[in-house]
């Protein structure tokens, strides 16, 4: 069996599910600060206000538009997910995480108050959410690096759900999910739901929220992850294309670069 192992924080998050140290500012007064050790610019939480209600009302480039997706999908789900009005990422705990430049925008999906939630858990919760609202309980299944398969039995109530959720976390993470996932075979054939991942102790994984295309055949998707300790879902800035993000495109680059981490496209992979 997989146990959730724990790791000590590294600067040089491209190879851990890492983040950096804890902010102690007060959030209702902060304004934006650098840390003269590691020079990440803090934001200022009073004016990082998130203006839309879902995935889907997130603005598109010009010429592109949402790929249609079967209203049963997952595709569809993930797109049809509320956003909060809030940008700023918070912690299992209730405290800040200390990056906040990270992210475009926060999934309205609990954390929970314990250290689980993290890279990988975050997409196999969206996953599990996503067959919950479908009553296909029986696919509601996560195998751990043993091999050994957790599945979500009866009584098919949400504290039951919670109950469950909690100890796969603690029993299955990227290695495992990696595993259980299928190999992309081509990464233009990208669509919402697939995930970005490498598997490790400890990896690292997001997922693909939403897919556009334009009348070129031109692609472009957007990521969402959390991390490690536990925190909220959000929605990824693209570091490479600002004019772009929180979007990022399909094109012949072999590396994906995001905020925190950095995946091949080799590396992206389906349920």
């Amino acid at each position: 069996m997989q146990f959730k192992t724990i790791c000590t924080c590294f600067l040089l998050v491209t190879f851990s599910c890492n983040n950096n140290a804890n902010s102690t500012s007060n959030k209702n007064e902060r304004k934006d600060t650098i840390d003269n050790k590691n020079g990440i610019i803090q934001q200022d939480a009073l004016t990082n206000g998130n203006e839309y209600a879902q995935i889907k009302s997130i603005p598109l480039p010009e010429g592109f538009s949402r790929i249609e997706n079967n209203v049963n999908s997952f595709a569809y789900w993930l797109e049809n997910v509320s956003l909060k009005k809030s940008k700023t990422v918070y912690k299992f705990d209730g405290s800040e995480k200390f990056n906040q430049t990270a992210q475009f925008a926060v999934l309205d999906i609990s954390v929970g108050k314990k250290d689980l939630q993290q890279c990988a858990d975050a997409v196999m919760r969206l996953r599990a959410e996503y067959l919950f609202s479908q009553k296909e309980f029986d696919k509601i299944v996560f195998i751990d690096n043993a091999n050994t398969s957790y599945k979500f039995a009866e009584p098919f109530t949400r504290e039951n759900f919670i109950k469950y959720l909690d100890r796969v976390f603690g029993m299955c993470g990227s290695a495992s999910l990696a595993k259980q996932l299928k190999i992309k075979s081509s990464f233009n054939n990208i669509k919402a739901g697939d995930v970005l991942i490498r598997g490790g102790f400890p990896g690292h994984a997001v997922i693909v929220m939403d897919v556009a295309q334009n009348a070129a055949g031109k692609k472009i998707y957007m990521i969402a992850q959390s991390y490690m300790p536990a925190q909220d879902i959000h929605v990824l800035q693209n570091p490479d294309n600002e004019n772009l993000s929180p979007w990022y495109e399909v094109n012949e680059n072999e590396i994906i670069q995001t905020p925190e981490y950095t995946f091949k496209k080799s590396e992206l992979k389906e349920w």
